[in-house]
């Protein structure tokens, strides 16, 4: 069975020397994301200030002529862009935060005069009293690098079957294997640089999502690694266990340009994995610089899917607790723009924005500027941590609408209420590494489908991974949405958290394969489930659905919860990502949440009566005896204002309602609530919502 992960030797001897003196110190398994966030230093600032993001990424002449496409006035723009007036407009606008053009991969020789004009408007803004972020980038033009650098035509990614690999149809952009030693040491000049000349206060890699993607590992020295990962992961033992054979010398990593269902094949499993741990390793490295140079800099990078049903183990050798440890803010470009669709999808970023509060991460997303609105201002509101959003380029910035300026100031004058804060939540969905990494066919489904019925009833709930399972005391109910894939240590930690009185919800195929994705003879938790497994039909087959009712068990002082299926409202195609526009409610969402409820002893910490296009996030301020419920409208192009909203919180250790206050940024200053207490509930209503409100209630 396979072992935890741990540090893998190179096994190379040209980085030999180079791996004994760096990645030794470097290097290290993964932890939890609260052991990690002990260890590390991480910047105060990030937790201690309202963040507002501008950006001017992509602003440089070199690039701007070579990518062409552009306006005549664009580089009268990048001039504007560097004066002290543009920063003056910015600050004046509620901009905490400027990220500037820095490094874009044509060499530190060619974009020097770039490189000096980004050091003097970086000058200008810290002078304002704002942080400095610098943009640095993953791709190679190499037409110009090749002239500061030769060898690095080593660095550069082989055809993969038959084509080029490059940055989307700017064919002057190729990808390099990140983990070349040649092209580490040249990355450490770059954020020397960042830190020595900017002082870089935030760096921001872009494009991470496309650095692990599969053909970047058909380099010659990805290969020799993956050999050497298998050989360093099991023994030889394990290796015949694994692969019916124990050399590895002539293994090679797949080549496959299909969709892919169920992942079977034990190679491409471990390679899924390989190309997960090395994207980690390279940020594992980066991130080691900077805290020597600088422990107060914020690391930042680019895993632009999010939690969005794609499969990014696979697609992009994303694993996002083990990358997340080494970060402090990610960035999201997944699309799911917050709206209502016009087949009643209530698109939205929440699992995003929940992925990266519970591994203890900022989440940046477009939000503001052309293209953003105030429902994308008001998601951010709820469900981020501190942070706003970016909004617009350094020039579009201060060009905001003023309905979205007046959430800037909505932010800063209640900043208060958005900082040291934990979200209070009555369910775990597990999202396992083996079941979403392996399966993005059902399992896919229904974790998505689940928690958009958790979502539209307006449940507090966590998105939680493997290590999470080692403390589930904060929760009242552990959700397993055909979590198929679970070791025998995940399933007694999962009784445990069941006998001391937890409830469960487990659905379709859960705990019926192993880490490795072997089938078992029946279900793994059958103990607490309580039924028989379907008949196997194959390894090309998908799982029978039990021809069952919903089973409810009670487990000790533990309630146990199994539901047959999440019935989708509209059908995933067959190998495709379980993206928007397939996330329409379950055909039976209110027994999934009724199941959640049961589960949970019969009371969650939140009920709402509201449409269910209202969505709700509950958060507290222990040290303050605060909680705040806030309210987004995701149907508000369509239903302007939703009236008379009906809140009903659990006490939950509190003891009297000392004031109650409803604050939105649609709304003439601050109104007072008439708060309910009865049977352990405070009660109040929400006389209108727009777009965004907040809900602070105050305890003795």
């Amino acid at each position: 069975m396979p072992r935890q992960h741990k540090v893998w030797g190179l096994g190379l001897s040209v980085v030999a020397l180079f791996a004994a003196l760096i990645w030794s110190a470097v290097i290290r398994p993964p932890a939890s994301p609260a052991q990690n966030a002990a260890a590390q230093p991480r910047p105060s600032w990030l937790h201690t200030m309202p963040i507002v993001t501008v950006s001017n990424h992509d602003s440089m002449p070199i690039f701007r002529r070579r990518v062409g496409g552009n306006p005549t006035w664009q580089e009268e723009d990048y001039e504007r862009e560097h004066t002290e007036e543009a920063i003056d407009k910015l600050k004046e606008l509620g901009v905490t935060v400027v990220i500037v053009h820095f490094y874009k991969g044509f060499g530190l020789e060619a974009e020097k005069e770039h490189r000096e004009k980004g050091m003097k408007l970086a000058a200008i803004v810290k002078s304002k009293g704002l942080k400095v972020g610098v943009y640095v980038g993953s791709t190679i033009a190499y037409e110009t690098f090749l002239l500061e650098k030769p060898e690095a035509e080593a660095w550069f990614v082989p055809d993969f079957l038959g084509k080029p690999v490059f940055y989307d149809d700017q064919t002057f952009r190729k990808r390099v294997y990140f983990m070349h030693p040649g092209y580490r040491e040249y990355m450490r000049r770059v954020l020397r640089s960042a830190q020595d000349d900017f002082h870089a206060d935030l760096i921001h890699f872009d494009n991470t999502s496309m650095q692990a993607q599969p053909p970047i590992f058909e380099h010659p020295l990805a290969i020799e690694q993956f050999r050497d990962f298998l050989n360093t992961k099991y023994t030889a033992e394990e290796r015949k266990e694994r692969f019916g054979f124990s050399d590895m010398r002539y293994v090679l990593p797949p080549r496959y340009d299909r969709k892919l269902g169920p992942i079977n094949d034990p190679l491409f499993q471990e390679w899924a994995d390989f190309r997960c741990e090395m994207l980690t390793r390279y940020y594992a490295e980066m991130e080691a610089l900077l805290r020597q140079q600088n422990p107060d800099v914020a690391v930042e990078t680019n895993p632009h899917s999010g939690i969005s049903g794609r499969n990014v183990i696979w697609d992009q050798g994303v694993d996002y607790p083990r990358l997340l440890s080494h970060l402090d803010a990610v960035w999201t470009e997944e699309g799911d723009y917050p709206q209502v669709t016009d087949q009643g999808i209530l698109v939205n970023r929440i699992r995003t924005f929940k992925m990266t509060n519970t591994l203890h991460n900022t989440l940046f997303v477009a939000s503001g500027g052309e293209g953003g609105n105030t429902l994308q201002l008001a998601e951010a509101l709820a469900f981020g941590r501190q942070c706003i959003g970016d909004v617009g380029g350094v020039l579009a910035g201060y060009d905001l609408p003023q309905d979205q300026r007046r959430y800037l100031k909505f932010f800063h004058r209640n900043f208060a209420y958005y900082r040291d804060i934990d979200n209070v939540a009555d369910v775990a969905v597990l999202h396992s590494f083996a079941t979403m990494g392996f399966n993005n066919e059902r399992p896919a489904v229904s974790t998505v489908l689940f928690e958009q019925a958790l979502i539209q009833g307006k449940v507090p709930f966590d998105i939680i991974f493997d290590d999470n399972l080692k403390n589930l005391s904060k929760y009242k109910v552990l959700a397993l949405p055909d979590q198929e894939c679970l070791t025998d240590q995940q399933m007694d930690l999962i009784r445990q958290f069941v006998r001391s009185g937890g409830g469960l919800v487990a659905t379709e195929g859960t705990s019926l394969y192993t880490a490795w994705r072997q089938r078992r003879r029946d279900f793994g938790l059958k103990d607490l489930l309580k039924i028989d497994a379907p008949h196997w039909r194959g390894a090309h087959e998908p799982e029978a659905i039990l021809a069952i009712p919903t089973v409810h068990n009670q487990v000790g002082t533990g309630r146990v919860v199994y539901i047959p299926e999440v019935k989708p409202a509209i059908a995933k195609p067959y190998g495709e990502s379980m993206t928007s526009e397939y996330w329409k409610l379950p055909l039976n969402w209110k027994e999934v949440n009724d199941s959640v409820k049961w589960a949970a002893g019969g009371e969650v910490s939140l009920e709402i009566v509201a449409p269910n296009t209202v969505a709700a996030e509950l958060t507290e301020q222990k040290q303050n005896k605060t909680v705040m419920v806030h309210l987004v409208n995701y149907n508000v192009a369509k239903t302007p204002t939703v009236n008379s909203i009906q809140v009903s919180l659990r006490l939950a250790g509190y003891q009297k309602v000392r004031k109650a206050t409803l604050l939105s940024p649609d709304e003439e200053g601050p109104r007072s609530l008439a708060v309910t207490q009865s049977n352990g509930r405070a009660v109040f209503a929400v006389p209108q919502l727009r777009t965004y409100a907040l809900a602070v209630i105050q305890f003795e």
